[in-house]
């Protein structure tokens, strides 16, 4: 490896890939692509690992994905200069789609004849039809009702278009004018890939630049394993709790990291429950699979951050969920919701991290990403519209040298806000408020990031809105080395009126109106001893009006009499013993659920029902349950 050069075309991958992004950005059409910005573009290699991914904007977790299966499908010797793969489909080409509502897209990069890359992009579509205007209702069991699936097959051949395909998602889509928009402006990021591409093997050399390819990917490799020596090595265990929609149930996630010597790592998650009759179902494949190891990916690039951005991270990574688990699940299984599986499975990794590296990282986030989405009847047109009105994300844990970030979580920090005038624009809803949430951090050495309060209202006719990502409404986020757990999230309907009602987990709701929604997501726990955090940072919160001045004395040991600290008083109420905190504070529903049913017979009863015939788990799995509580 020529480390000048290794460099020099690392910078080149980066910069294409960001300006390609940068195109299909601005030129998209639906809020969640042109605001929100749940898309992506970026090069593969003929191997189909990222070498260019962008950073600054889209989607910044599937950096290390794999197209190759995906191109396998088709037949990498039948591809020709201008066709286009389109492909939404979670059950082939092992799980690079991993809900429908994810349309991938990969042009072949010709340079002499032969195929030098794979140019690649996604948006996530916000209807392809099914059984709810946006496609996806949390409580959705088979895929078959969210919308179109599509195998791996060409949009295009040789540059002309298939219109058979297009027409069939069209049919089936509620706004497929906006979508083929979108689906444009992915197109033109991957035309910009191909010419900035076959631009740099003009200059280089193809061997030259092929060469590169392979450099930088084995950079970020080099990188990776020099991270992932700062662990201990062992074995370390942690689980995680999904919550139902039906009543009190729960999903149990279970991993065990085990950290080599020479810088390798594996994630395991049997013992986790089995796919579920709900939409939080995800596929990983045979292959290590980024969602099941996000933190660790996090963790890397935090402790190394010159590893390149590229597929080479996950190189010394393997990961392992057995067929049939929530997080490999089976045909025909339900997706929609996946995305807050991944963030508990990032939370059960998150846990395991904490024992490996010395003096842990960080506390839990909020562990949601609320996805709101409105459809109602267009006045002007009567047709009926969907949008994507905003990510609703809580605060991140606090942090070994830092307080949590406000409103936002880890796992979902790509996600942007849309602004209040397009919401209100392109809806019949209205932002009432969209705030931090006084009250609810989780005090700590380093508190936890703020939860936020969103209110909207409905202007317009009838409305239906449907939530998916919502979780953490029992289950607390856990502090960690004597830090609070982080608040719970709450959803209510028409507050401060006679017919207030607290709604809990929104599935899909109708709005009539003048309907009012609020809702407040839960807050990232606590890391370190509450009492050790500097006064003064406390009394500025207090000022701020986002800590009253109760929750100083009671959570912080901290006095303040009306704007002023009592120092005196502070040092002796500090000074009074108190036992010592745990490693890990889980909240009170977790320590009761527990009580009643241990981890170790959590693990057993999922491994036991994995078992048995796909259709019968979920039903045997309740019974059991249901058995050993009764015996506790």
């Amino acid at each position: 490896m020529d480390p000048v050069r290794t460099e020099i075309m690392r910078n080149r991958f980066a910069a294409i890939a960001e300006e390609a992004s940068n195109v299909a950005y601005r030129t998209a059409y639906t809020t969640f692509v042109k605001q929100t910005q749940d898309y992506q573009v970026a090069l593969a290699s003929v191997e189909g690992a990222f070498f260019a991914y962008p950073m600054k904007s889209g989607v910044t977790v599937s950096v290390c994905q794999n197209v190759r299966a995906v191109v396998d499908e088709i037949g990498i010797a039948t591809l020709v200069p201008g066709d286009i793969i389109l492909t939404n489909d979670p059950f082939s080409g092992d799980a690079l789609c991993t809900h429908t509502m994810d349309i991938h897209l990969l042009r072949p990069v010709f340079r002499d004849g032969a195929i030098v890359a794979f140019a690649w992009a996604f948006i996530h579509a916000s209807d392809i039809g099914g059984a709810v205007p946006g496609s996806i209702a949390p409580t959705s069991y088979e895929v078959f009702q969210e919308g179109v699936r599509i195998r791996p097959g060409l949009l295009y051949r040789a540059g002309a278009l298939n219109t058979a395909m297009w027409n069939f998602f069209s049919d089936n889509s509620r706004i497929p004018d906006l979508i083929w928009g979108d689906l444009q402006a992915m197109l033109a990021g991957l035309a910009l890939l191909d010419a900035r591409m076959n631009e740099l093997c003009a200059r280089y050399g193809t061997a030259e630049v092929l060469d590169s390819v392979s450099d930088v990917l084995a950079l970020g490799e080099l990188k990776a394993r020099e991270a992932l020596g700062r662990l201990v090595p062992g074995e370390y265990r942690f689980s995680e709790y999904l919550e139902d929609y039906r009543g009190e149930g729960h999903v149990f996630i279970h991993a065990c990291m085990t950290v080599e010597p020479g810088g390798t790592l594996a994630l395991d998650f049997t013992g986790s429950d089995p796919a579920v009759r709900l939409a939080m179902n995800f596929v990983t494949g045979k292959r290590a699979h980024p969602f099941l190891c996000m933190p660790v990916i996090n963790f890397i690039q935090t402790i190394a951050p010159t590893t390149p951005v590229n597929g080479g991270i996950i190189r010394p990574i393997r990961t392992h969920a057995p067929v049939g688990t929530l997080m490999n699940a089976e045909f025909p299984a339900a997706m929609g919701n996946r995305w807050v599986a991944v963030m508990r499975c990032y939370d059960a990794v998150l846990g395991c991290l904490n024992q490996a590296y010395p003096g842990g990282i960080a506390a839990c986030g909020a562990g949601q990403a609320g996805i709101i989405a409105v459809s109602g009847i267009d006045g002007r047109t009567g047709r009926r519209h969907v949008s994507v009105v905003e990510p609703f994300v809580g605060g991140s844990g606090g942090r070994r040298d830092a307080d949590g970030l406000d409103g936002i979580d880890q796992p979902v920090a790509f996600l942007r806000s849309a602004p209040a005038e397009v919401v209100e624009s392109e809806t019949s809803l209205v932002l009432r408020r969209f705030s931090y949430e006084p009250g609810r951090a989780a005090p700590g050495l380093h508190r936890g990031g703020h939860a936020m309060r969103i209110e909207l209202e409905n202007r317009g006719l009838a409305a239906t809105i449907t939530v998916r990502g919502l979780d953490r409404f029992r289950f607390q986020p856990f502090g960690l080395h004597g830090g609070a757990s982080g608040s719970a999230g709450s959803t209510v309907l028409n507050p401060g009126t006679s017919a207030a009602r607290n709604i809990g987990k929104i599935d899909v709701l109708e709005l009539a109106h003048g309907d009012r929604l609020l809702m407040i997501t839960p807050s990232g726990g606590g890391f370190g001893d509450p009492f050790a955090r500097d006064p003064a940072l406390v009394l500025a919160e207090v000022l701020d009006g986002l800590l009253s001045p109760a929750a100083a004395r009671c959570g912080y040991g901290v006095v303040i009499h009306g704007d002023a600290l009592d120092a005196a008083a502070t040092d002796a109420l500090r000074a009074i013993p108190r036992p010592p905190p745990p490693a890990f504070t889980i909240g009170p529903a977790r320590q009761d659920l527990e009580r009643r049913l241990p981890e170790a017979t959590s693990r057993a009863m999922a491994e036991a029902v994995l078992a048995l015939p796909a259709g019968v788990r979920p039903y045997r799995l309740a019974e059991l349950r249901r058995e050993g509580m009764v015996q506790t």
